[in-house]
Parts: C-alpha cells; sequence; structure tokens
C-alpha cells in the first residue's frame, strides 16, 4: 500500500504533466506542502474538474465523492471548502499552470490575490524560497483565518482580509489573481517591478457566482505591458474587482477570439480603436503590439 509520501509524489508528477510545469522547485513543492492540512479535518468532498467545468456553465449541478482517507487528496480534482457558498480548493492542475507561467525564481516577492486557505500560497512559498515572500490577500475572513493558521509556519508568508480593489500589496517581482475580473486595476500593473508578471483571469460573468474567460499573462518591460493567452478558465468571481458596464465588451472579445489575442495593456490616453478588445479610461487590453 503506498504511503502518503508516496501519493504526494505521485500527485506532484501527475499535476507536471497536466500543467506541462517546468518552473524549478514548483513540482517538488506540490510534493512536499500536505494538501489535507489546508483542507481542515476530514471527510473530504471531491469533486471532478470536468463537472465543475459543466456547473459553471450552467449544465447541471456538480455531484460529490466523500472520502476519508488522506491519500485520496492527492489527484487533479477540486475539494470543497464550502459547498453552500459553491468554494473548493481549486484544481491543482490549473494552479500549477497558472504558477508555472509566473516564473517564479528564489528570492522573489509575490502577491496572492485569492488566497482561500492558503493552499497555493504555500506553494508559491516554497518556489521563492526563505529568501523571498509571499503575500497573500482573501476577502472572506473565515478563509482568511484558515490560511492564517495554514501558514503559520511559513515565516516568508503573510495574509491579509481585505478588498481587492483597495489593498495596496506594494512592489512585486510576480501577482497571481485568483478570481474572476473584467479589467487589471492600474495599482498592479504599477506595482510590478521591471520584468514582473502579473497573471490574471478576464471573464464574462455567466451567473451570480462563477465568470468564464481566458487567464492572461502580463509582463512589465521599460514601461510596456505586453499580454499573452496562458489558459481558458471558468473561476469565482471577484466582485469590487469587476465593472459591469464592461460584459459588452468582454462577450465580444470572447465571442470574436479578441480575448485570446491580447498582446498587451495599455494605460495611455487614447480613443477606443479597432486593436481595443476592452477599453476603459484607466486601461486597454489590445492586440496591438506596444512598442
Amino acid at each position: 500500500m503506498m504511503t502518503i509520501e508516496d501519493c504526494r509524489e505521485f500527485y506532484a508528477r501527475e499535476v507536471k504533466f497536466a500543467a506541462s510545469a517546468t518552473t524549478p522547485g514548483l513540482v517538488e513543492a506540490f510534493a512536499k506542502v500536505p494538501r489535507e492540512k489546508f483542507l481542515g479535518p476530514g471527510p473530504w468532498q471531491i469533486g471532478s474538474a470536468e463537472g465543475r467545468a459543466m456547473s459553471a456553465a450552467g449544465l447541471g449541478q456538480l455531484s460529490y465523492t466523500t472520502v476519508e482517507d488522506p491519500r485520496d487528496v492527492y489527484h487533479n480534482v477540486v475539494i470543497s471548502l464550502d459547498r453552500k457558498k459553491d468554494i473548493n480548493n481549486g484544481q491543482p492542475g490549473s494552479l500549477a499552470c497558472w504558477i508555472d507561467a509566473l516564473r517564479l525564481k528564489p528570492g522573489e516577492r509575490v502577491y496572492h490575490l485569492g488566497c482561500g486557505v492558503g493552499y497555493y500560497t504555500a506553494i508559491m512559498a516554497e518556489v521563492v524560497g526563505p529568501s523571498g515572500s509571499v503575500i497573500g490577500l482573501e476577502l472572506q475572513p473565515d478563509l482568511a483565518a484558515r490560511a492564517k493558521e495554514n501558514l503559520a509556519d511559513y515565516a516568508n508568508v503573510s495574509v491579509e482580509a481585505e478588498d481587492g480593489a483597495a489593498f495596496d500589496p506594494g512592489e512585486c517581482d510576480a501577482i497571481l489573481v485568483n478570481c474572476g475580473v473584467t479589467h487589471p486595476q492600474t495599482r498592479w500593473l504599477e506595482r510590478l517591478r521591471e520584468a514582473g508578471r502579473l497573471v490574471v483571469p478576464f471573464t464574462l460573468a455567466v451567473n451570480a457566482t462563477i465568470g468564464q474567460g481566458v487567464m492572461t499573462k502580463i509582463v512589465r518591460s521599460n514601461g510596456i505591458y505586453a499580454a499573452e493567452l496562458v489558459s481558458p478558465v471558468a473561476i469565482f468571481s471577484g466582485g469590487n474587482l469587476r465593472d459591469a458596464s464592461l460584459q459588452t465588451q468582454l462577450l465580444k472579445g470572447l465571442t470574436t477570439g479578441g480575448l485570446l489575442k491580447l498582446k498587451s495593456v495599455r494605460m495611455d490616453a487614447h480613443e477606443a480603436g479597432e486593436t481595443c478588445v476592452v477599453h476603459t479610461r484607466e486601461v486597454c487590453l489590445s492586440l496591438a503590439e506596444e512598442k
């Protein structure tokens, strides 16, 4: 019979191939961090990623399988944290893909917006190491309290319970936004250091809590913000980080494919034009390559 350490090793390899992960230390982090610790005491309720996507699209209810053996949580599956609020621990393969896109390095400072109970915050803390740091932000006080407790052994991690629309993380090498938004906050872009990376989901609301769209990577270089597609995404919506007036632009961007072909994020003043996919007064998701 496999030990729980064996299960973590196998799970880490499963996540590696699901995410095509290449970041040094990322797979090792998935093999090291005890997922069950962050989930709370069992039994646990497991759902498939495919079922979660169907449920998010309104095509039926997600069914869960109840397990009691902690070895069973080491699969590329979502695990419920709060059934009533439809909150889960996230699909490891997807989160690994998004973290891998950040290209984290030892010693870097990371901001994790929407950290939940802190499991993936811990993964990133392992990758950046003791010389780096991670700040986690969670809107829901109960989840933030659990994250603080779960991450108490990490001297390089801090957790705050605040609204992501108002919080200032300070200068960062990397930012992972773990909730659906309509556009990037200017503060996120401004807080990126040179060569800083932001991975953020731009989503169209499909119901009161879930949105679907694209996970996008934005890289700062000499005052220019280049953008590229990371993956499709269905994710919990980010409340005050959304502007309902942009729904029409997001829908057009998804149906025409513009959101899949973004090249840059512009912060200069300009009139909306053919290269503008989502245009606001502060930021513009654009098809133009900034130079």
